[in-house]
Formats: structure tokens, C-alpha cells, sequence
């Protein structure tokens, strides 16, 4: 198991999760890019949006509930808040198992990338 975040998600690398159940962990990223950043990963190896089958796709429902709570916990829901996902190499994804950016804590710009 090659993966950061299968070894993040299984206990093999200690973060501090914000948020862990039987489908995800969230965690601060190591480089923010905002005063809140945090990636919400799920725990089953998804190499990415390409790669989600029809039984994956009420996990990602799933995600966007937990970036609802963390939003909310961490107090950026009023405001406003980003969701952002990276997806092939081009789109940005460094790696290559689907998660989630939640940024928060300053005014978002358009475009983004």
C-alpha cells in the first residue's frame, strides 16, 4: 500500500482527524492555502472521480454531508466556504486517491486556478 492517504485513513500514519467515521477521515492539510483547509478522504481507495462506480456515488453524498459539519464546527458556514476536488494531473490532483479540499477563513477568487 503505496498510498498517503490508505495509510492516513488505516491508522499507519498518525494525523489528528477533525472527523473520522466508517467512510471518511478529515484532516488539515500539511500546506493550507487557507486560514481553514481541510481534506475530507474516504477511507475505500478511489483513485478518483473517473474511477467511481455506481455504489460509490452515495459516498460522495456522504462527503458533502461531513463538509457540512466541519464547515459548520469550524465556523466558516456562514460566510461561506470552497469545495474543491483535483481530478488527473492536469486538473491538479497530486494524489491519487479522491478527496476533497474544504477552504474557508477568507474571500474566495474567481477563477480559481
Amino acid at each position: 500500500m503505496d498510498c498517503i492517504f490508505c495509510k492516513i485513513a488505516n491508522g499507519l500514519i498518525k494525523v489528528d482527524f477533525l472527523y473520522e467515521d466508517d467512510k471518511v477521515v478529515a484532516f488539515r492539510d500539511i500546506n493550507p492555502v487557507a486560514p481553514q483547509h481541510v481534506l475530507i478522504v474516504p477511507k475505500k481507495h478511489i483513485e478518483s472521480v473517473m474511477n467511481l462506480q455506481e455504489e460509490d456515488f452515495s459516498l460522495v453524498g456522504h462527503i458533502f454531508k461531513v463538509a457540512q459539519k466541519i464547515s459548520n464546527d469550524l465556523g466558516i458556514s456562514e460566510n461561506g466556504f470552497r469545495i474543491v476536488n483535483n481530478c488527473g494531473t492536469a486538473g491538479g490532483q497530486t494524489v491519487m486517491h479522491i478527496h476533497f479540499h474544504l477552504l474557508g477563513g477568507r474571500d474566495m477568487q474567481w477563477p480559481p486556478g
